[in-house]
């Protein structure tokens, strides 16, 4: 490894907060058990992890728009405390509020008024919020995946910002994560659907975390088990960020198989440049409850695996 194990950043996303995806099954209290989150974080320092993306959402009682908290939204004082802890186990704590028109249900009220002044005002407010809060952190992950009403059939209220309008928002948060001197992080899924215009106008400031959560990497394979390529494509996406200039932090989960993260560190091996892999994360997508303890500690051991092959 060309990497230091002390830069090399192995990450985890966890959630807080979860009203991220079906309006119609939003919460009105936080869903998460502040005993499983100890145990997974704890699991992580065991195994050799440095990293923990907290997606935030309505979990946290937002300063500046304490209207968006629910039941149980964590006051600020309490939470500042829990980073405190985080770091002084050896984790870094790094934001996640996810600003796709397709997982922002957490914004509440602010949710159907997508590209508006008073969604833009808000939406600034909170990024202040969240650097302060952090102490101005290295990275603010901002989602922005999957904007697309096809993936909003159920939603009460559905919208995706498209063309234009798509990058000026972005374009904008990425400016106003920028001003607080944090990085902005997002997900690559939009070089999949609009492969030359995201090569052309993305900032190449921006961190990219493309994913694929599947089992193969071979092409081959890929190739024969879909008629879309969609699989091909979202493999070759980590090569193609590289090639482009792009710092990739690469994303597995076990969501659909055990055998995704190695790969997915394998693969990325092979095709990215050392200077520009800056990591991998395993998003498991599995919420920070007691049902959930189980698959969420077995995705941070199939990373404290490779780990491990890797020292």
């Amino acid at each position: 490894m060309s990497n230091s194990r002390q830069d090399f950043i192995w990450a985890a996303l966890f959630h807080m907060g979860s009203n991220m995806w079906d309006d119609y099954k939003a919460l009105d209290h936080v869903q998460f058990d502040e005993k499983v989150w100890r145990t997974l974080t704890g699991r992580m320092v065991e195994v050799g992890m440095n990293m923990v993306v907290i997606d935030l959402g309505e979990a946290i009682r937002y300063p500046s728009h304490p209207e968006i908290a629910v039941k149980g939204s964590w006051e600020i004082d309490r939470f500042r405390k829990e980073l405190a802890r985080l770091r002084a186990m050896g984790l870094e704590p790094i934001p996640k509020m996810n600003f796709s028109s397709s997982h922002d249900v957490w914004l509440g009220e602010y949710h159907r008024m997508i590209s508006t002044e008073p969604y833009y005002r808000v939406c600034s407010d909170l990024i202040r919020d969240v650097a302060e809060i952090f102490d101005h952190p290295r990275f603010l992950h901002l989602g922005f995946d999957e904007e697309f009403t096809e993936l909003q059939g159920q939603y009460l209220y559905s919208v995706a910002r498209q063309g234009d309008l798509w990058w000026h928002d972005l374009l904008w948060f990425v400016k106003e994560t920028e001003k607080t001197g944090m990085r902005p992080w997002i997900w690559s899924d939009y070089a999949w659907h609009y492969h030359d215009l995201f090569y052309e106008r993305m900032p190449r400031s921006v961190l990219q975390s493309n994913f694929y959560y599947a089992d193969s990497f071979d092409m081959e394979v890929l190739k024969a088990r879909t008629k879309t390529g969609r699989s091909v494509m979202m493999v070759k996406t980590y090569e193609e960020l590289d090639k482009a200039g792009f710092d990739q932090i690469p994303c597995g989960s076990n969501w659909t198989c055990d055998v995704n993260f190695a790969g997915t560190v394998k693969h990325c091996r092979k095709v990215c440049s050392p200077e520009r892999l800056k990591g991998f994360m395993t998003a498991p997508w599995f919420k920070t409850i007691p049902k959930d303890e189980k698959k969420n500690l077995e995705a941070i051991d199939q990373v404290g695996a490779v780990i491990k092959s890797e020292a």
